[in-house]
């Protein structure tokens, strides 16, 4: 399920978009970035329609996924 992002307490987003970008694993190429560079990016990505907020029934978890990926 898609979570409508814009109605969400504005550091509740921040912490869910912190989350996200400090998880193992994600990369960000040969430059490092700062986490507020990382936020602010997703953030963008989420403006843009980019990338959707999606909330998970079978593992009870939120996450950031490309639109294109997200299945109803």
């Amino acid at each position: 399920m898609i979570i409508p992002w814009k109605e969400l307490d504005p550091a509740t987003l921040d912490s869910l978009i912190e989350s996200f970008v400090l998880r193992e694993g994600t990369d960000y190429g040969e430059h490092e970035r700062s986490l507020e560079q990382k936020v602010a990016d997703v953030r963008r990505q989420l403006s843009s329609g980019e990338v959707v907020l999606v909330w998970s029934e079978l593992h009870e978890s939120v996450n950031i996924m490309p639109r294109g990926q997200f299945h109803d």
